[in-house]
């Protein structure tokens, strides 16, 4: 079976379908990442991969749905924790003026103090660009900071999302299945 979500590795979609996969299976299934999520959902459709696993809180969740109605129904919905996040900042930079994030996470901390606010397609993004020095500061996986700790310092630890996460497929559940109310 092919499970695909949405890349880059290292990213709270890929570290979710890996611990599902760990814990439920199959053990012989193979992980394809997409770019964006509606082109997994289309390659869903057409065959080409036989699961999606999308998080709720992702800002495409709800344009999918609506897109791929009853072409991709929900097999499976579960509840897990994101990477522990946190909002960290350039060492250098005294009080920066601006913070990326993915939309996602733009209430995880009140962000009020910053002047500007760069959306960032993912976590993973906002990382790369505090290491990069393009963002002053962001929302990102804090075991960035332990990657560079002469780049970066913490402002705030926010500790991990817990989300519900649901798995796609292209046939509904049955009525009898525990899932369905």
């Amino acid at each position: 079976m092919i499970f695909a979500t949405l890349g880059p590795e290292g990213n709270n979609h890929v570290l979710v379908l890996r611990r599902y996969l760990d814990s439920r299976g199959p053990a012989d299934a193979e992980v394809r990442l997409f770019d964006e999520f509606p082109a997994a959902f289309a390659a869903l459709v057409a065959g080409e991969v036989d699961r999606v696993l999308q998080c709720t809180a992702h800002f495409s969740h709800a344009d999918c749905i609506g897109r791929f109605m009853h072409r991709a129904f929900p097999v499976d919905a579960f509840v897990a924790g994101s990477h522990p996040l946190a909002l960290l900042a350039q060492r250098e930079i005294a009080e920066p003026r601006q913070v990326a994030r993915q939309p996602a996470t733009r209430y995880y901390t009140d962000l009020s103090s910053f002047d500007e606010e760069i959306d960032a397609p993912t976590t993973v993004a906002v990382a790369e660009g505090l290491v990069e020095g393009r963002f002053e500061a962001g929302i990102c996986a804090r075991q960035v900071l332990e990657q560079h700790p002469g780049d970066l310092r913490l402002i705030e630890d926010l500790g991990p999302a817990l989300d519900v996460w649901v798995l796609y497929g292209t046939q509904p559940l049955a009525d009898q299945n525990p899932l369905v109310v």
